[in-house]
């Protein structure tokens, strides 16, 4: 379960999906571990996108 994240938004979506699965009970035991695992990725990927966004926006007005 190595997919390549292609955006902040399909990261998002993919988040979002997967959260959805979980609270209505609809991943089975087999399957948690890889989805939590997945999706602590994509909250990875996520973060580090809005740090890198911020910090290119602090440059462009002179911030830090």
């Amino acid at each position: 379960m190595s997919k390549k994240i292609a955006s902040y938004e399909k990261a998002l979506q993919e988040l979002q999906e997967i959260v959805a699965q979980i609270e209505a009970n609809a991943i089975s035991i087999d399957d948690l571990a890889p989805q939590m695992k997945r999706a602590a990725s994509l909250i990875e990927f996520c973060q580090n996108k809005l740090r890198t966004t911020e910090s290119e926006i602090g440059e462009l007005f002179g911030k830090e």
